[in-house]
This record gives structure tokens, C-alpha cells and sequence, in this order.
């Protein structure tokens, strides 16, 4: 079994990119949990919402059967998520962030253009947040690939990589 997480900020073609890999690859594509659960919430989401969205996205990463799983999303969006709004991180996504759910993170550069969308907050600063993520991937020492570029060189990158993992 191979577990990938496609990760990055805001509107960094996460989402496009997770469906074409597990398309291409036939693996399972898991859908981040975030976008759904917030638009139903009815609420101005909180602090503790983050470890919600978490325990469901682990619970649909763990749940899945498939040999090769691509994770639109992993605990390090919500690390910084919630770093970057509330100041700090809960124990349970250190937690998550810290255990090895992943054989693989896929980064996104955030090189493409920004789309509106009422669930992102961050269309001026997706340069510094991308910073981040690779800061804290490398801190982590978890094993990352950077995608950039048009979306094919983005979806062979990622496959290439993919490829090279032995289980």
C-alpha cells in the first residue's frame, strides 16, 4: 500500500492534481475533508473544527482499501492552517503531523493563478505560506516532491515520483 498526500496552500492545484494522479494511476482518490465539512457546518468554523476535519480525514485515509491512495490533503495543511489563524496547533494534529500516514508528500507550487472561492482566506500571501510548507516538511523530514508548471509537467512529476517508492 502506497499513500501519497497532495499538499500546498490555498488555490495551488491540489485538488485537480490528486484526481489526475489517482486517475492516471488508478489509485483511490480521497477527497480533502476541509471543503465539505465546512460548507455544511452553518457556522464560522473554530478552533477545535480543525481536529475534526483531521479524525475525518484520517478516518477516510485508514478506511480505504485501494494499494495506492492520493490524499487531496494531509495534517500539515491543518498545522498550518491553524497556526496561521489561531496561533498555535492542537496536540492531536502535532499528533498526526508527526506520525508517518504518508510515503509521500506532493507540494504545490502556488505558481498558477488565483480562484476565488468563499472557503480561502489567503490570496495575497500563497508565496510565504508555500515557504512554510516546504520549511515544514523538511523539518519533519518527510519524504516531498515539489510540483510547478503547467499541469502536465505537474502530473508527470508526480507520477514519476510515485513510481519510485518501494513498499
Amino acid at each position: 500500500m502506497i499513500r501519497v498526500a497532495v499538499t500546498g496552500p490555498e488555490s495551488s492545484g491540489k485538488t485537480t492534481l490528486a484526481q489526475a494522479i489517482a486517475k492516471k494511476m488508478n489509485g483511490e482518490y480521497i477527497p480533502e475533508v476541509a471543503r465539505e465539512f465546512l460548507t455544511n457546518l452553518g457556522r464560522n468554523y473554530i478552533k477545535s473544527d480543525l481536529n475534526e476535519i483531521a479524525r475525518r480525514q484520517l478516518s477516510q485515509l485508514l478506511d480505504s482499501r485501494s494499494s495506492l491512495r492520493i490524499s487531496d490533503s494531509d495534517f500539515v495543511v491543518l498545522d498550518i492552517w491553524s497556526k496561521e489563524k489561531y496561533g498555535s496547533t492542537s496536540s492531536y494534529i502535532e499528533d498526526l503531523v508527526i506520525n508517518k500516514y504518508f510515503d509521500l508528500h506532493i507540494l504545490c507550487t502556488p505558481n498558477i493563478p488565483w480562484e476565488d472561492d468563499p472557503l480561502r482566506e489567503n490570496p495575497n500571501d500563497r508565496d510565504r505560506l508555500f515557504d512554510l510548507y516546504k520549511e515544514r516538511l523538511t523539518e519533519l523530514n518527510k519524504p516531498f516532491v515539489i510540483v510547478e508548471g503547467a499541469y502536465d509537467e505537474r502530473l508527470k512529476k508526480s507520477c514519476e515520483a510515485i513510481e519510485t517508492i518501494s513498499i
